[in-house]
């Protein structure tokens, strides 16, 4: 993993608000290797969100870019899939039909009818779904509609994965089980993962460098994280080991020492705006 992959430099957004421009981000520079798995973390509207969505193209950066393989990102493309809390799968079709949907738009005059259709029901596989891949989303629960998500994401053949908190609204049991099947996807498939989380342990189990944000207005990276865990990883060895604990205790420090929680009301407004949007601008990515 020594290639860079993705590379963000001196990124900075404005948003205008009737008070006058309400600077999001400032010079955000980040540097991720090919296959890493880097995960964002911090306070509520300190721009993990609006970092993800410049990245995924769906913003535009008012300073500095974003550079990918060497080419600018300045539009959605299928060379980035996203996965956002909110599963957007499309409640009329099938988890089939709907991870089809991406597969058509990549693939279409490239793979024949019966190749789509392996690569869909490989895609569902991966993320054990086979059994309910003719279902509706009001038919399944919330993780298997995550897991149709990633299902289709995944089956984009994406060069890098974005994931915004893809696992916080479910119960503590079912997010385990997606951190293990996230973990057991990428060691298979080498994607390149960044992942918003404001969960602690979730970033240090499943991340290889961990990027703490620092509080908005103009957010920027406070600290970067090298997670030297070796792989595969198994949560319940970690429990108990002194490297890992020490990785959660200075994650925490920074959160809650160096950085404690001041949320400024225009930082959350604007942060809970970008939420709202973020659903349904995925539809121009998926």
């Amino acid at each position: 993993m020594s290639q860079i992959h993705l590379e963000l430099t001196k990124v900075g957004i404005e948003f205008p608000t009737p008070k006058g421009p309400f600077c999001a981000l400032r010079d955000v520079d980040l540097k991720i290797k090919k296959g890493e798995f880097v995960s964002l973390i911090g306070h509520s509207g300190c721009g993990k969100s609006t970092v993800l969505n410049i990245v995924a193209g769906l913003y535009q950066a008012t300073t500095g870019g974003v550079v990918l393989n060497g080419r600018e990102v300045n539009e959605p493309g299928p060379e980035r899939a996203v996965v956002f809390q909110n599963h957007s799968l499309l409640p009329w079709l099938t988890a089939y039909e709907n991870v089809e949907l991406g597969v058509k738009r990549v693939f279409k005059g490239k793979k024949t009818k019966m190749e789509m259709r392996a690569w869909i029901e490989h895609n569902l596989e991966l993320v054990h779904m086979t059994h309910a891949m003719h279902k509706r989303p009001d038919e399944i629960s919330g993780g298997m509609k995550q897991r149709v998500g990633i299902a289709r994401a995944l089956a984009m053949e994406p060069q890098v994965l974005l994931m915004d908190e893809p696992f916080g609204a479910l119960d503590a049991l079912t997010r385990a089980h997606l951190q293990d099947s996230l973990m057991e996807i990428q060691n298979e498939l080498g994607n390149t993962v960044i992942m918003i989380t404001h969960d602690v342990d979730e970033a240090v189990l499943l991340s290889d460098r961990i990027v703490m944000m620092t509080n908005g207005p103009a957010a920027t990276v406070g600290e970067i994280l090298d997670v030297k865990l070796p792989r595969p990883r198994n949560r319940l060895e970690l429990a108990d080991n002194a490297e890992y604990n020490g990785y959660r205790s200075a994650v925490l420090r920074f959160l809650y020492e160096k950085q404690k929680k001041v949320e400024p009301i225009s930082a959350k407004r604007v942060e809970k705006q970008l939420e709202q949007d973020a659903p349904a601008q995925a539809k121009s990515v998926a």
